[in-house]
């Protein structure tokens, strides 16, 4: 992890025994920190996004997306995610128990 990057900022909009709904925002350069995803989860980007995805081994890559953009992925995904554009960027994490 890169301590000079800014930390993303989050808030837990639902949290039940269905479901975690996150939304995270990152001002231009900030980051999540180093997490592995406990459970399979969906992400909406609520603006457009440019993420770097920094990744197990060293590796990273870029992803751009538009805004009302969806995706998902299964539980057990380690990365780091970062704000690579010079906009704030948010998308909303759902989280399936």
């Amino acid at each position: 992890m890169n301590g000079s990057r800014p930390q993303a900022t989050h808030e837990v909009l639902i949290d039940d025994d269905r479901v975690r709904v996150t939304r995270w925002d990152f001002v231009p350069g900030a980051q999540t920190g180093w997490h592995r995803h406990g459970m399979d989860y969906v992400i909406t980007t609520l603006t457009p996004c440019s993420f770097l995805l920094e990744e197990q081994g060293g590796s990273s890559r870029r992803a751009d997306m538009a805004a009302g953009v969806c995706y998902r992925r299964n539980e057990g995904v380690e990365h780091n995610v970062v704000n690579a554009g010079d906009q704030p960027m948010a998308f909303v994490e759902v989280e399936l128990k």
